[in-house]
């Protein structure tokens, strides 16, 4: 991932209230886009100039050929509250960051994503690297909102279940982790439809914890089909699970994991 810096600069008089608005639309259509990571934007007022510092998946994430038509419409907008076209100025890598993947499709991919991650949820199922949404065509309605959506959700009910301090601990094991949830349906959804229109194999993965010992998480079916999905090794040591049918990958329970 690589740190860019964007200035706005004023060309007439404005307000910071529209300055704010105007910044941060583009940031949320930017967001939803794929092109930058994360959820803040501070933006920093100077001399008839703003400056706001993004996380980018790759050094030309925001190339004009990646914009969305909702990115194109807020930077039309911009010039309503006085300011130019964005200049871009890479700083350099992120070191805290992962690097994405290859260029070249995949053999298959994977929505898989964590509480810690702010990269794509889409990742290589060759080397597990995230891929930018950016890369492919729209998901839904012109962009990749409804992805960036379901990660967020997610990642939420991730963290909740992590940190297990309350009886919300339940519920969201159970978005994350049954078939019958609305976040697993909603999310099994999305990866058809990024398999259609990729052309790629496209797996969801069910996130699993509990059990009664290995053994018995050894015999678990395809919570689906009910068909056997044991693979004889793990790949890329995380999925000891595989159902080429339902397009669903899953781990052996990290309970009885050693």
């Amino acid at each position: 991932m690589y740190v860019i810096e964007l200035q706005f600069e004023c060309f007439d008089n404005t307000t910071v209230t529209a300055v704010d608005k105007a910044i941060n639309g583009l940031m949320d259509a930017l967001r939803y886009n794929g092109q930058v990571l994360g959820r803040e934007f501070p933006i920093v007022m100077g001399d008839g100039e703003f400056f706001v510092r993004v996380v980018c998946p790759e050094q030309d994430s925001l190339h004009p050929s990646y914009h969305s038509d909702f990115v194109k419409v807020c930077l039309e907008r911009l010039s309503q509250a006085s300011l130019l076209a964005p200049k871009v100025r890479l700083l350099g890598r992120d070191l805290n960051s992962e690097q994405v993947a290859e260029n070249e499709p995949p053999s298959w991919q994977v929505l898989y994503t964590t509480y810690v991650h702010t990269c794509s949820p889409l990742r290589s199922g060759d080397t597990l690297l995230p891929i930018p949404l950016y890369r492919n065509p729209a998901t839904l309605n012109g962009d990749h909102k409804a992805v960036i959506k379901w990660q967020t959700e997610w990642q939420a009910c991730d963290e909740i279940q992590m940190a297990g301090a309350c009886r919300a601990e339940h519920a969201a094991l159970h978005e994350i982790c049954d078939v019958s949830s609305l976040l697993f349906k909603r999310g099994w959804d999305l990866r058809g439809r990024i398999e259609f229109i990729t052309k790629i194999p496209t797996y969801y993965y069910q996130y699993r914890v509990g059990g009664e010992s290995l053994e018995s998480e050894r015999q678990r079916q395809c919570p689906k089909c009910g068909g056997e999905w044991l693979l004889p090794e793990p790949e890329l040591d995380i999925f000891h699970f595989k159902c080429d049918e339902c397009r669903i990958v899953s781990n052996i329970s990290w309970d009885h994991i050693k």
